[in-house]
């Protein structure tokens, strides 16, 4: 059994609608067609304004003049205030001009801010430690301690790679942010012969 096709009667209307638009008309029952936007060739976007980037605040930075080069580290006082205070008060008094770079593994870090270059010494004023989730990996600036977590002085260091087997033992203050390549170049050793210095530190 076959079915039979009817056919539907063509409207008119479309060929109506047509003839309408053209005098500027529409056909009754039926809703004015809503023309395509064109973006005229002369209109211009909306001024997306940047969103100002943060200025700098006096006292952020700790910058290095070394032998090989300045190096910037940013200061995290959120992570580490009392160590972050304490290394700005080392720094302005010129504590840390002329320290030797005293131990430097090849793909580990490079280790300063002991006045005798022995490992031995510091400023005499220990520091709570500050210990924080800040992962140690490249450029990150730590304090140095012996095996009592709360024997931290005026020694630190700063990582060429990771090294994350240090996470939550030691105290992360700083992330180098400039001058990593110089950081690089430091002289080998432990201990180092003929080490290169900090021949400056100042808080910027």
């Amino acid at each position: 059994m076959t079915e039979e096709k009817t056919k539907k009667p063509l409207s008119k209307a479309p060929a109506k609608a047509a003839k309408a638009a053209k005098s500027g008309k529409t056909v009754a029952g039926s809703k004015p067609a809503k023309a395509p936007s064109v973006k005229a060739a002369n209109e211009t976007k909306p001024i997306v304004k940047k969103a100002a980037k943060p200025a700098k605040k006096s006292g952020d930075h700790l910058v290095l003049e070394t032998t090989k080069g300045s190096v910037t580290i940013r200061l995290r006082p959120d992570l580490a205030p009392n160590h972050v205070a304490r290394i700005k008060e080392l720094a302005t008094s010129g504590f840390y001009n002329g320290v030797p770079f005293h131990r430097v593994i090849d793909g580990f870090m490079a280790q300063t801010g002991d006045p005798t270059g022995t490992g031995m010494g510091g400023s005499g004023q220990k520091l709570k430690a500050e210990f924080n989730i800040e992962p140690h990996v490249r450029g990150v600036c730590s304090m140095a301690r012996a095996q009592n977590p709360d024997s931290g002085d005026s020694q630190f260091f700063i990582c060429f790679g990771d090294a994350r087997f240090l996470d939550r033992q030691y105290t992360v203050w700083g992330q180098v942010i400039d001058g990593m390549e110089n950081v690089d170049k430091i002289k080998r050793g432990e201990p180092v012969q003929n080490p290169d210095k900090i021949i400056s530190a100042m808080v910027s």
